[in-house]
């Protein structure tokens, strides 16, 4: 465990230092995540995928999920198979969708009755060859600018006629067509109108090819409470705004901790590794458990800060 040191206020420096039995806990408020997503909820005026990747970005998947879903929220969104075959053994039902994975998975989740996310003729060639007993529901995602994965747009137009084809062979079944923007925040930006432009004409493919998808998804967070109207097709994939990261919303985690050490240095001195900060007078500091080990990045040295008996002290060593 990595460690931060904190200037504290004069006087504040009678700490019991054994206070508790662990160095520090994340405390998640679900409450505070349902209410996110009511709000997304009402603000997109389509229903939610919430996003639970990465244990719903360290907040707990499992608890997360239900927690979204009694919200409202009306699927749910992982990167991998593996993630979405967990939420499956904690009993969740709901429609979920993986969409960073190895295709060669896909009979795993055609057992376990997950979609995944195809994005090219191979992978969705691939992916039919385990969709004898049952098609393989998949979403297609075409890149249409984010240019980190989907199908780029040369490729498209084969992609959805292989996908017609194989769909009316009964080996998949489109649900979806979907992409990412990179500019969600920014309805006026010159790349989200180039997207919005690129998905449409994607989608006229698509249609034309013969395919009917049941959800067609494009806005994330920042989109949905930017331009809603301009971005929302069928379906929102909310991330970030179910922890509280967007306007109006309300974060979801507390870190806490405990000072385990204080200590008095008079000025001039150095503090932490490369003494990003020097002390200008006599100053009080503490020791907390805390740092980039447990996802609090060197970077904020000088920039964060802290509560400590209801005021704020700064972070300003490593």
């Amino acid at each position: 465990m990595t460690s931060s040191t904190l200037e504290i206020p004069s006087g504040e420096s009678d700490f019991d230092l054994d206070a508790g039995d662990g160095l520090a806990a994340a405390v998640i408020d679900l409450a505070a995540i349902a209410a996110n997503v009511r709000t997304l909820r009402s603000t997109a005026a389509v229903p939610v995928m919430a996003v639970v990747k990465a244990d719903a970005f360290g907040h707990g998947a499992v608890p997360v999920a239900r927690t979204c879903l009694a919200a409202g929220a009306a699927w749910l969104g992982v990167t991998r198979i593996s993630e979405a075959i967990a939420l499956r053994r904690a009993g969740i039902a709901a429609p979920v969708l993986a969409w960073l994975h190895d295709t060669r998975l896909a009979a795993r989740a055609l057992r376990h009755d997950v979609d995944i996310a195809v994005s090219s003729p191979g992978d969705l060639a691939l992916v039919a060859t385990h969709g004898a007993s049952a098609p393989v529901r998949v979403h297609l995602k075409l890149d249409t600018g984010m240019h980190r994965s989907g199908c780029p747009a040369e490729e498209w137009a084969g992609l959805v006629r292989a996908a017609a084809v194989l769909e009316r062979a009964g080996t998949v079944r489109v649900v979806g067509i979907w992409s990412h923007l990179s500019h969600g925040g920014e309805p006026g930006a010159v790349a989200t109108h180039r997207q919005l432009l690129m998905f449409r004409i994607g989608l006229d493919l698509a249609r034309g090819a013969g395919l009917r998808p049941d959800v067609v998804h494009l806005a994330n967070t920042a989109a949905t409470q930017a331009n809603p109207a301009l971005t929302r097709h069928d379906l929102v994939r909310i991330g970030a705004g179910l922890y509280g990261i967007g306007t109006g919303l309300t974060p979801a985690m507390t870190l806490t901790s405990r000072v385990t050490q204080v200590r008095h240095a008079p000025a001039g001195r150095g503090v932490g590794y490369d003494h990003l900060h020097r002390t200008t007078r006599r100053t009080n500091l503490a020791l907390v458990p805390l740092g980039y080990a447990d996802g609090i990045p060197r970077a904020a040295t000088g920039r964060a800060e802290v509560w400590v008996r209801g005021r704020r002290a700064p972070l300003i060593g490593w």
